[in-house]
């Protein structure tokens, strides 16, 4: 009979043999391949010791342990490689939009609407990170003397990328799953130069936990703002020589203010005024990058508005909806009225939307429903000016300070809420957040009658790591006693940063407000002192030179 398992059988000799070849048997490592071994070893603990404390450090890890002697880099160094290559992948995600727009043939108007955002943004986010490397730069200031202007570019450079992704919110296609791990990879990037930028010798840690600073006041505005802008700011208009006039009646040089910013010049390194006649002017204007320092001087509020109508219901993305935005730094607006009439059914509608840093509004007024003002990145300050909205109408993710504003609640459509603030801050390294400072929070005349019939919040986290403070203002009695509402369930309860200091009116009482973990009744002078205008926004500054009053701490 035949052995089917014959066949399997091996001699003794070739067992041996097959056992000894399993055998690891001992052997020499040459020296040269010890010492290689020892480098790459000591150069992983190096980068893994550099990326302590990120958020992302796997990420962290790979992209700085490729340069060559990493020993001998410093931490500015060690950022300057992980930016540069952020840079590269913003402009591999700048391609890739440019590519599914030009290649797809079926896509919405929303879905165009929302590339379009996105390539803006990618530009936005160059700009912000090539600031960012030439003030890391060896032959500039040390890195950690522009600290503050460092983590701000950093944190707007973060915010573009999220700002990109809600654009497809409500889009049914697959463009936001196709660019979303790439711009995740961005915002990684710069959150991990965020904590290392805390690493540079000379950093002040104490005062890089609070917001960035505002800087000291002078006759009422934070210093940023030199002597000349505070002059013409505060000026009558038969005081004010303008190099450009607006008018509707044709007695200035143009009839609209986008003819009037276009006729601007670019990258001027001086003031340049626009007087926008009283009138009413049915128009969208952009102020862009490179319309810097250019301020607009309107006849009051409710004498000059500039008014449209974009909103999210006709197709419009949030971020691309509003009826002016402004990007160029330095933008300095005063007596005029900003409003989108789009109606409170349509949904998201910006009066004003403002990336420009070191800008500022004063004696202006912001009229919308939803979403009526996005403070959207870098730092921004308010002073005497006027808000009126009802759901989140306050929002974005600026280091932005309101002092003397009034805010004010509208009629929303039945069974909507009103919220004043849907702060959005992504990163807990972001330098970011909203702070009322000696403002009104009340219903506007046409809620009045009928505020009993809805709820009012202060704010609700738009974000994880949301954070809005409000310090020695009015609130009045519309608002809900928990004062702070959820934006889903538990998310951000216990990441976001709610404050409340020294309030009065009688919606101020905090006794029943909401127990969650990040929120508190702020006790201490010196916590709320970190986020008036100096520890904010490096008032100190910038705000001089606009000639807007402000005040630099505390009442």
């Amino acid at each position: 009979m035949y052995n089917s398992s014959a066949r399997f059988l091996l001699p003794i000799s070739a067992l041996v043999l097959v056992f000894l070849s399993s055998v690891a048997l001992p052997t020499k490592i040459p020296k040269a391949t010890q010492i290689q071994r020892f480098h790459v070893h000591n150069h992983l603990q190096i980068a893994h010791s550099a990326c302590e404390g990120t958020l992302y450090p796997d990420l962290c890890v790979s992209t700085i342990s490729t340069l060559p002697d990493l020993a001998s880099k410093s931490v500015p160094e060690l950022i300057q490689a992980t930016l540069n290559q952020t840079l590269y992948e913003v402009r591999l995600s700048s391609s890739n939009c440019t590519t599914i727009e030009q290649g797809l043939k079926s896509i919405t108007t929303l879905e165009k609407a929302a590339i379009k955002d996105c390539l803006e943004l990618f530009d936005d986010t160059q700009e912000e990170l090539r600031v960012a490397l030439s003030d890391l730069a060896p032959k500039k200031l040390a890195a950690s003397r522009n600290y503050h202007d460092l983590q701000t570019f950093l944190s707007a450079a973060i915010t573009n990328q999220y700002t990109c992704l809600d654009g497809f919110s409500r889009t049914k296609g697959n463009i936001r799953n196709y660019i979303k791990k790439g711009l995740q990879n961005i915002s990684h990037h710069v959150s991990n130069s965020l904590v290392m930028l805390k690493k540079v010798p000379g950093v002040n840690k104490s005062k890089s936990e609070a917001f960035p600073q505002h800087g000291r006041l002078r006759n009422g505005f934070p210093s940023w703002l030199t002597r000349r802008d505070r002059k013409l700011v505060q000026a009558s208009i038969n005081e004010t020589k303008f190099d450009l006039v607006v008018a509707k009646d044709g007695t200035g040089n143009f009839t609209t203010i986008s003819d009037a910013v276009a006729a601007a010049p670019n990258n001027s390194d001086t003031r340049f005024v626009i007087h926008i006649k009283a009138g009413s002017y049915l128009e969208n204007v952009q102020v862009t990058r490179q319309k810097k320092l250019l301020m607009f001087v309107g006849d009051g509020i409710g004498k000059t508005v500039v008014k449209a109508s974009r909103n999210f219901i006709d197709g419009s993305t949030t971020f691309h909806s509003a009826t002016v935005a402004v990007v160029g730094n330095g933008f300095i607006a005063t007596g005029i009225t900003f409003e989108n009439s789009a109606g409170p059914s349509k949904h998201q509608a910006v009066a004003l939307r403002s990336g420009s840093d070191l800008s500022a509004f004063y004696k202006c007024s912001f009229v919308a429903y939803q979403d009526t003002l996005y403070v959207h990145s870098l730092r921004q300050f308010y002073r005497e000016c006027d808000i009126y909205g009802t759901i989140d109408f306050i929002f974005g993710n600026a280091a932005a300070v309101f002092q003397g504003c009034n805010l004010y609640a509208r009629k929303p459509d039945p069974n909507q809420k009103n919220i004043f603030i849907a702060q959005g801050r992504e990163d807990a390294n972001q330098n970011t957040g909203i702070s009322i400072l000696n403002c009104k929070m009340a219903a506007a005349a046409d809620l009045i009658p009928v505020k009993s019939s809805f709820k009012t919040y202060l704010g609700r986290p738009w974000k994880k790591y949301s954070r809005t403070v409000i310090i020695q203002s009015y609130i009045d009695d519309l608002v809900d006693p928990a004062g702070w509402l959820e934006w889903n369930g538990t998310f951000a309860l216990s990441t976001l940063y709610y404050g409340e200091y020294l309030n009065r009116g009688p919606g101020s009482n905090t006794s029943a407000r909401v127990t969650w973990p990040g929120y508190r009744v702020i006790n201490s002078s010196t916590e709320a002192t970190q986020f008036t205008i100096e520890p904010f926004i490096q008032g100190n500054e910038w705000l001089n030179s606009t000639s807007i009053p402000f005040a630099l701490g505390l009442s």
